[in-house]
């Protein structure tokens, strides 16, 4: 019973995340709004700060609820945590569907750590969205040995890009030509 439970969750799994992450590097290939954009679009990567901060501290907060063993507090935590990560994922998509990429100004050491900074929130913002659906899944079904072993993974994971997506927004910011 739940080893079908959790099949059917990693058949879901792996279709949000694969459709989730193709549409992100479909949207990277397709050129900017043509013209002005509209001062809606250009206040998103503020929005998309703001959002990744909030599912930040969210996380910290379920992380130390679920420490403290108060299990409602930290699935409250948990659910915040994935609504301000969905409002991100569309603020994300309408915006890079809208504008042209922008290109980091710095250089010398800044330049090596925005990209370092930017690569591994990358590549790991690809890694979290299967994850932390599994750890989702098996904390919801209460399935909590498999749920422990996910989180173990997702956790940090998941705090590290939504820290980083913060502090590219603060580094690439003064290079916006809107």
């Amino acid at each position: 019973m739940i080893d079908a439970m959790v099949t059917h969750h990693v058949r879901t799994v792996v279709i949000i995340s694969i459709v989730v992450n193709v549409l992100i590097i479909v949207l990277s290939g397709i050129p900017g709004y043509v013209g002005d954009l509209p001062t809606w679009v250009t206040r998103l990567p503020l929005l998309n700060a703001i959002m990744n901060s909030f599912t930040f501290f969210f996380l910290l907060f379920a992380l130390l609820a679920i420490l403290k063993r108060n299990i409602v507090l930290h699935r409250r935590f948990i659910f915040a945590a994935f609504s301000s990560t969905s409002v991100f994922l569309v603020s994300y998509v309408i915006f890079h569907f809208m504008a042209e990429s922008t290109s980091y100004g710095g250089g010398g050491f800044s330049a090596m750590f925005y990209y370092f900074i930017l690569i591994t929130h990358i590549v790991l913002a690809a890694v979290i969205v299967p994850l932390a659906l599994m750890s989702f899944f098996t904390g919801f079904k209460d399935l909590r040995s498999k749920h422990k072993k996910w989180v173990r993974f997702a956790m940090p994971l998941w705090l590290y890009v939504s820290a980083t997506g913060v502090l590219v927004y603060v580094m690439i910011s003064p290079y916006y030509t809107f």
